[in-house]
């Protein structure tokens, strides 16, 4: 009892002195105070994210409703029951100040609990520009609820306490752009002196629709726009650009490690965009503001036969399982379009391959080695949470002696759990194939190549640079 006694006693003393204090600006408080009653302004904010158009203002938009949704019945509901504490005399107050005193208890705050549990829901989806500016307006909810005469600084602080762990709980029931699509990567220091119209900035065109051109031409006009392979107009690059699939980025990004430039990556939303989504780009106008921020990170390459990927390396089944896959995954979901489509390649003339890997035969359906570790289970992974954790992520898939296809079938679903003999999944830093009798198509990021010889799969530790907003 001591202590909450001495707890009140500063409460009060702080009040009184926030109350006597003149603050400059404080007149605009009030109006704020007033614009956040029923989190309207919360709400606002999140329609003009949402409208946007961007992915991360979207997803920013959600988690903060969402976080709202949690705080505010928790504080309202459960809180001012519990400890039913009496609003403040507003004796000390201006006039110019108060507002009309609420009716329900003092503690804990609930635009408070409001006003922070958006700001930490944004934060953990929007750039560093839009958080903390929304966090500022936060903070100044939380403190005008103090200076307006509603509240003790106890109640502004336990509700902001609530809406922080509101806003990180999210997490738990929502995954982070992280979890949906976004990897984690090494964040590098900012480029400096980006020209925001595009000097020194040189991009192949040749993934590039008309609407993207058009696009690139109005936003950065000063930006090399080259139609073919960038060839010496690498060299001569401060920021590389590329537009278009995997393939081309899996050029450009070997172009920007050779010479040392940072890389942009601008989507052209035909589908196989799998790394610039994995940046969390996933418009040429995110791109666009990707290069302007100027945040780069660095990621993983990595290298086999002198050619170097960011996504993954396959043998075998996997080009044409890909697309029969991806036609139908939105309308039945992932693992049931991997099923058919593989029930659709090996009911064709598909065959098991002969390699030797570490040194060891196998007879095998497919060889996926992917640059970092990717997320699921299945030989066919499409997700990862890091870009640069160092390790090539092997999985194999093997073909049984006794009606090999079936098995093949049987052995994605006991792979995904862990239970099939004839799945096999680990990570190294580098990867031996030996001779391959006959030859083999090794597919790059999209791009096929044949091979007959030896091959070693290594990796390039943040090699690169990329751009994407922090």
């Amino acid at each position: 009892m001591r202590i909450r006694s001495l707890l009140g006693g500063l409460d009060r003393r702080v009040f009184t002195a926030v109350a006597r204090a003149h603050w400059p600006g404080g007149e605009a408080l009030p109006w704020l105070s007033r614009a956040a009653d029923n989190s309207l302004l919360w709400a606002g904010m999140a329609a003009g994210f949402a409208l946007s158009g961007r992915r991360g203002l979207r997803r920013a938009a959600t988690r903060g409703l969402l976080a709202v949704s949690l705080a505010s019945p928790l504080v309202n509901l459960a809180g001012k029951q519990a400890f039913g504490r009496a609003r403040p005399s507003p004796v000390d107050l201006p006039l110019a100040r108060l507002l009309a005193m609420p009716s329900s208890a003092s503690f804990p705050s609930g635009h408070s609990a409001s006003a922070a549990a958006f700001a930490t829901a944004v934060a953990l989806e929007a750039p560093r520009r839009i958080a903390v500016p929304v966090a500022m307006v936060a903070a100044a909810v939380c403190f005008s609820r103090v200076y307006t005469g509603v509240h003790y600084p106890g109640d502004v602080l336990a509700g902001a306490g609530i809406g922080v762990a509101t806003g990180l709980l999210t997490r738990r029931l929502w995954p982070e752009a992280a979890e949906a699509g976004r990897a984690r990567a090494v964040t590098t220091a900012p480029l400096a002196d980006v020209d925001h119209d595009g000097r020194g900035l040189v991009a192949t065109m040749g993934g590039a629709d008309g609407e993207t051109a058009d696009l690139l031409a109005d936003e950065l006009p000063e930006a090399r726009l080259v139609s073919g392979p960038l060839g010496e107009h690498a060299a001569q690059a401060g920021v590389i650009a590329v537009t278009g699939g995997d393939a081309a980025v899996r050029a450009g990004a070997a172009q920007a490690v050779r010479y040392g430039r940072p890389l942009l990556v601008i989507p052209s939303g035909t589908g196989g965009d799998h790394f610039a989504r994995t940046l969390g780009i996933e418009t040429p106008l995110e791109a666009v503001d990707a290069y302007r921020s100027g945040d780069a990170v660095s990621v993983d390459v990595a290298e086999v036969a002198g050619e170097v990927f960011v996504n993954h390396a396959v043998l075998g089944l996997h080009p044409g399982l890909a697309a029969r896959r991806e036609a139908r995954q939105h309308r039945i979901g992932r693992l049931p379009a991997l099923l058919w489509a593989l029930a659709e390649v090996l009911a064709g003339d598909a065959a098991p391959m002969d390699l030797t890997v570490d040194g060891t035969p196998y007879r095998a359906w497919l060889l996926f080695v992917g640059n970092c570790r990717y997320d699921s289970r299945d030989p066919f992974p499409v997700r990862r949470q890091r870009l640069e954790d160092g390790v090539l992520d092997v999985r194999l898939l093997l073909a049984a002696r006794r009606l090999p296809r079936l098995r093949a079938l049987t052995s994605v679903i006991g792979g995904r759990l862990g239970l099939s003999r004839h799945y096999r999944r680990w990570t190294a830093d580098t990867l031996a194939l030996g001779p391959l009798p006959g030859g083999h198509r090794l597919e790059l990021d999209g791009e096929t190549f044949i091979t007959h010889s030896p091959v070693v799969f290594t990796k390039r530790p943040r090699s690169l640079q990329v751009l994407r907003e922090g």
